[in-house]
């Protein structure tokens, strides 16, 4: 088989991870300068590997490496390239990574498949700017509503706005989206983000299914007030009326079977030690394996908050920024990526994924499969996060391999 280098492996993350905003460490969103300096490199890096590079309309980098004849329909390959605000290294960028690193080695081989390999770093995943996530992958799938362009920032810029400023035109957005039968399936190597490859000693593991998740933008809003004068029994106080919602989104998500919720952001208005607050925002995010069990926390969640809101006599708006059901891998897939993994002599493993992935928007254009590659203590979103690199030359092993016996007949 042809060879993988984990020494580049490493170094091309550190590169990406230098692409930062945030002074010190890692924060890096779509459409911004650092993303713009990240995708240089990343095309670079895909030419680089035999590929033909290009951006397509909303940002996201695509490269392909033909297969024995030009045209052919491409197994698609990749993660994203945007990151959470103070992030880790390998969140997305190793995917990216490692999808090159293979074409690259079927290069230097001189080999050329069957089909077509095409490797995409996704723009946004995340959603942090604009808080709508998978912005580049729904653009490929042909999912991405059009509304969303209308959708801005924390300094009020508009997607619309930040497509122009890339140098990209918004009314073109749709000509990211492929056709069904141009993509055989996605494909996407990533972190476990989570502690049992690490717990079982694996270095790999092959996912089932990515969790659906619901993602909740709130406001609670009562009156501001003098905070020494106004008693206690008279207020109207936002921000204490938010924290009892946080604690129903605790008790209520602790209380379900593969069920997660979190309150990640929370900002109280005017902000001020002297000021009773009167409006605070605030975000849910409510997870779980089953899309039952995730819809019925969220509609107790609304109702409890409603409850919250009209005995403390103050105004609520809930407003659903995301919307995932379960995103199943496909049999067929899984069962390539457990030959894979068998012919590297590790245990197979199969094990959901609780985060969320490009793969949730991908499914509505063809059928998907992820590679998880065991990191450190199971942490993500953090600067702490980390993987060794043994771990990382072993899953782009795995990952060639599946890659090299990619069998697309059996869908």
């Amino acid at each position: 088989m042809a060879g993988i280098s984990a020494a580049r492996i490493m170094s091309r993350c550190e590169a990406l991870a230098a692409c930062s905003e945030q002074p010190g460490g890692l924060t890096r969103v779509y459409l911004s300068p650092a993303q713009r300096a990240a995708s240089e490199i990343v095309l670079g890096w895909m030419r680089e590997a035999g590929m033909k590079a290009r951006l397509d309309a909303v940002g996201n980098c695509i490269g392909r490496y033909e297969g024995v004849r030009p045209g052919l329909p491409a197994l698609l390959l990749g993660s994203h390239l945007d990151t959470v605000r103070d992030a880790g290294k390998y969140d997305g960028m190793l995917g990216v990574v490692a999808a090159i690193e293979c074409v690259q080695a079927l290069n230097e081989a001189g080999r050329r498949l069957a089909f077509a390999v095409e490797v995409v770093g996704f723009a946004d995943e995340e959603g942090v700017r604009f808080n709508a996530t998978l912005i580049g992958s729904r653009a490929v799938a042909g999912t991405l509503r059009p509304e969303v362009l209308d959708a801005a920032d924390g300094a009020g810029v508009t997607l619309r706005q930040a497509l122009k400023d890339f140098g990209l035109d918004p009314a073109r957005a749709g000509e990211a989206a492929r056709r069904r039968e141009e993509i055989l399936a996605y494909v996407e190597l990533h972190i476990e983000q989570g502690p049992v490859l690490e717990a079982e000693g694996l270095p790999a593991g092959v996912v089932t299914a990515i969790n659906g998740a619901t993602r909740l933008a709130v406001t609670v809003e009562g009156v501001a007030g003098h905070a020494g004068t106004v008693p206690m029994n008279l207020r109207r106080d936002a921000l204490a009326a938010a924290a009892e919602c946080a604690l129903a989104v605790e008790r209520r998500c602790a209380n379900g079977p593969d069920l997660v919720g979190t309150v990640g952001q929370f900002e109280a208005l005017p902000g001020a030690v002297n000021v009773i607050p009167g409006k605070v925002r605030f975000t849910i995010d409510v997870r779980a394996a089953a899309d039952a069990v995730r819809a019925g926390a969220v509609g107790d969640l609304r109702k409890q908050m409603q409850e919250i809101s009209a005995r403390r006599g103050l105004a609520l708006q809930v407003k659903t920024t995301h919307e995932n059901g379960v995103a199943a891998c496909a049999p067929w897939v899984m069962e390539q990526l457990d030959a894979a993994v068998a012919a590297e002599g590790i245990p197979v493993r199969r094990l959901p994924s609780g985060a969320g992935h490009d793969g949730m928007a991908m499914v509505d254009l063809c059928d998907i499969g992820m590679l998880f590659v065991r990191c450190a203590k199971g942490v993500s979103h953090n600067p702490a996060e980390a993987i060794t690199a043994a771990d990382a030359e072993t899953g782009a092993r795995v990952f060639l391999r599946f890659i090299e016996n990619f069998e697309a007949a059996r869908q």
